[in-house]
């Protein structure tokens, strides 16, 4: 059986399993769940003994839900996929994310070629925001039109249903009267007439007002936050780290890696979405998704 063949079924056949970044650029929610732990066992004849120098080639052409496929055939293929910084990732990388993006600092918190292909798959959409807002060509970086009397916002492309899971949000322009992060459902509005908190307007958002450090549900004001005296106001360009913890049911914030505290206790078991709101025009919002916590 020759390469092509071998790579042909590899790519054609299954895709049944669960992927953090294959079957989650499909799928509107991801599960916390390793993609290749129940699938990647035992060998597949010719196809788990290709070179490693030969796989390398043939994978770096491939997209990423072919890759995903691919590391479920054998522990062979799977290992080869698991060195997040090799010529396979990298190539896909310069093929998929904009040279702004690969250039910048946006991804600078992000070591690996294949960790900066997840925060894309991740990132804000452009297809599930206010028709006032607009994602720049980087694919990161949220861009808020100057509509008068409006609140606009904008879901990541991926919401999660169980696991931990942590993103930075950052500011690139001034906040206004409102600037709002969090996480929202589907149902979440992602437009409004007014200058007001979108996040936490209604029971299907949870949000922190950068601007007041007040926290926000169901309209209401949940407390001041952080919880201590004379709290530092945001500061424009300031990465704030956002940690959901769907295991837990609980959403938490971090600034400078100093942990500000546990924000919202109680989260329904339901796909929960990053989420952002602004009524500053011409400001710019930019989330890239991390991955799970460094704390564990």
């Amino acid at each position: 059986m020759s390469c092509a063949a071998v790579m042909s079924g590899a790519v054609g056949g299954g895709g049944g399993g669960s992927s953090c970044l294959g079957a989650a650029a499909a799928a509107s929610c991801s599960s916390a769940g390793s993609p290749y732990a129940a699938a990647a066992g035992g060998g597949a004849g010719v196809a788990g003994r290709l070179p490693a120098r030969v796989l390398e080639h043939v994978f770096s052409y491939l997209e990423l839900s072919d890759l995903m496929r691919c590391a479920l055939v054998c522990w062979h293929w799977y290992n080869m996929l698991a060195d997040e910084n090799s010529e396979v990732w990298r190539s896909l990388c310069s093929r998929t994310l904009s040279d702004e993006a690969m250039r910048s600092d946006i991804l600078c918190n992000l070591p690996t070629y294949r960790g900066k292909l997840k925060a894309f798959q991740h990132a804000l959409s452009s297809h599930d925001c206010s028709r006032n807002v607009y994602v720049k060509k980087n694919g990161f970086t949220l861009h808020r039109n100057p509509i008068a009397q409006s609140t606009d916002g904008a879901r990541g492309k991926i919401g999660f249903s169980e696991g931990r899971h942590a993103w930075e949000i950052w500011w690139e322009g001034p906040l206004g009267t409102v600037a709002v992060i969090g996480i929202a459902t589907k149902r979440a509005a992602m437009q409004c007439q007014g200058y007001v908190a979108l996040l936490g307007s209604d029971d299907q958002s949870w949000g922190w007002n950068l601007v007041d450090n007040n926290l926000l549900h169901n309209g209401e004001v949940n407390g001041n936050f952080p919880q201590c005296n004379n709290a530092p106001k945001y500061q424009i360009g300031e990465r704030i780290r956002v940690i959901l913890d769907m295991d837990d049911k609980t959403l938490a914030f971090e600034r400078g890696f100093e942990f500000l505290g546990v924000a919202f206790r109680g989260l329904p078991k339901v796909c929960l979405f990053p989420a952002v709101s602004a009524v500053y025009g011409n400001t710019e919002v930019t989330m890239v998704y991390l991955g799970k916590p460094l704390d564990g």
